[in-house]
């Protein structure tokens, strides 16, 4: 979530790199998880090889003030 509050637009792949520590299929499971939710939406471009971008809807944005408090509350 925090990739996507620093930029607007990431890929997959971009994703990927950025959080290493993470399988491309637990990272997909996970985009998929908050894409139902709709805090996340998903493009597909029609290129070969496929473009997938993600980026946060207007209630993942509204989740961000209280993302951050929560992530500084928890650095203490």
């Amino acid at each position: 979530m925090f990739l996507l509050f620093e930029r607007d637009v990431r890929r997959f792949a971009d994703l990927e790199r950025a959080l290493d520590r993470v399988s491309p299929k637990v990272l997909a499971q996970q985009l998929r998880a908050v894409e139902r939710d709709g805090v996340v939406s998903r493009t597909i471009h029609p290129e070969v090889p496929p473009r997938v971008e993600y980026r946060l809807t207007e209630h993942g944005r509204a989740l961000q003030p209280a993302l951050r408090a929560l992530r500084d509350w928890m650095r203490g």
